[in-house]
């Protein structure tokens, strides 16, 4: 520890050993050691004694709408990365829609990167986009850093990002695969969906028969089947259907390489508490019944799905209309994931090492940032969260770090309070006060 600037000493250190008590030495933004609680500390090293607060690596999203460009007034890259570093998340991949230009070109990736390079709050890496006419850009894409292809197999809900048919998408997945890279899919299938009951109102019954499980199991499938023929690497994004859990796991046994995430609504929330006109808990695919929930909470304990992620897609409030088949389908959650993930999993029995392996350590793993990212251990990246794990609050829309005070999580009483987090090293939040962007911009490639 000779040579720390830096040491964080709690009873309760998320290593991944476990979780016993350390001191982690920090020097130049890197953990340099995870040594015993009672380790001395050199006279240069400053020493931050968390007490009994548990200390675990910062969390890595790889699902989030930030919008910035073009659509700022949903959210941007300044308040989008506070809401997160408020939250305890370190290192956000933004998706490549919803944003003016959308991250389809080289180009357009270029925009991207300079209008977040100064309202950082956290590192911040891009996807890249396939369409229907840009396969001649994913190469450059790649080669550019960006760390995999977002594609819609049903309509987006914005224009400038159509979704691809059965064709397109098998020239897209074989251009990626050619090189290796990693696909990620929406998975609903657009004739399963056409063929669904459509009753626009406030009621969310109507809402949810519109977006059947067939419409998701379906889309899986074809995914299953292009991704065996190509050897292609394809993770699907969201999954709400426990219909499509044991075509995902067979898959996998046949030797598919394929990875699968949810997000904190489908396991906090469900379709039976949903108030009719309520479209805060509007996403696409839905929120389901609180039986499909226990399914899903089932899945991530066997490590059929791998990870949890926000989906965090805000509009204005204005769009939120309480019109289910035409107001925006999003779920505004950055802020609030950790919480409300932690919450519900303390109650059915997970702890707290879980909720970092499905919100850390797999995330960092899906983008290859496992080198750096996910893990208290000796050259990882000083990014920390520390949580005071039975600490409760009540979530005031108000008191959001999000853009639009828009959430399905109001009123709600949630465990797990973060006291401060950490970025290399440096507290970029604590008790509500932020220092000024020290976010990086990361490419896969660095």
């Amino acid at each position: 520890m000779s040579d720390a600037e830096l040491v964080l000493r709690s009873t309760r250190v998320i290593t991944p050993e476990g979780t016993r008590a350390a001191s982690v030495a920090v020097a130049d933004g890197t953990i340099t050691a995870v040594l015993p609680y009672d380790a001395p500390v050199p006279e240069t090293a400053r020493l931050e004694d968390l007490g009994d607060h548990v200390l675990l690596p910062g969390l890595v999203d790889t699902h989030v709408h930030v919008n910035d460009p073009g659509r700022t007034e949903w959210e941007g890259f300044w308040t989008a990365t506070r809401a997160a570093a408020a939250g305890g998340i370190t290192t956000l991949v933004d998706m490549p829609l919803n944003s003016l230009p959308p991250t389809t070109t080289v180009a357009h990736l270029r925009t991207k990167q300079q209008v977040a390079a100064d309202k950082a709050h956290i590192d911040v890496g891009f996807w890249g986009g396939a369409l229907p006419d840009n396969v001649k850009d994913l190469r450059p894409l790649h080669e550019a850093g960006v760390f995999g292809f977002k594609a819609f197999l049903s309509p987006s809900g914005v224009d400038e990002f159509p979704h691809l048919e059965r064709d397109p998408l098998a020239r897209a997945m074989a251009e990626i695969a050619a090189f290796d890279g990693l696909l990620i899919v929406h998975a609903e299938d657009p004739h399963r969906l056409a063929s669904a009951p459509q009753q626009p109102g406030p009621k969310y019954a109507d809402f949810l028969a519109s977006r059947p499980r067939d419409a998701e199991d379906t889309a899986i499938a074809r995914l299953i089947h292009e991704a065996k023929a190509l050897h292609a690497r394809v993770h699907v994004l969201h999954l709400s259907s426990s219909d499509a859990l044991p075509m995902i796991a067979e898959a996998r046994a046949e030797g598919v390489r394929i990875t699968v995430e949810t997000c904190p609504h489908y396991l906090t929330l469900t379709a039976e508490e949903v108030p009719d006109g309520a479209s805060e808990f509007k996403c696409c695919p839905p929120i389901r019944e609180a039986a499909n929930q226990d399914l899903l909470w089932q899945a991530l304990a066997d490590g059929t799905i791998d990870c949890v992620v926000t989906d965090h897609s805000p509009s204005t409030a204005d769009l939120k209309t309480d019109d289910f088949a035409t107001a925006w389908g999003g779920i505004s959650g950055l802020q609030l994931s950790l919480a409300a993930v932690w919450t519900e999993a303390r109650r059915r029995g997970h702890g707290l090492e879980d909720v970092v392996r499905w919100m850390s350590t797999r995330t960092s793993g899906l983008v290859g940032l496992d080198d750096r990212k996910g893990a208290i251990a000796a050259g990882r990246d000083a990014d920390f969260a520390v949580l005071a794990p039975d600490e409760t609050f009540t979530v005031d829309p108000a008191a959001l770090q999000h853009r639009n005070h828009v959430t399905a999580y109001a009123g709600r009483t949630l465990y797990g309070v973060v006291k401060s987090t950490w970025l290399r090293g440096q507290r970029i939040v604590a008790d509500g006060e932020f220092t000024e962007p020290k976010g990086r911009l990361l490419t896969r490639t660095d």
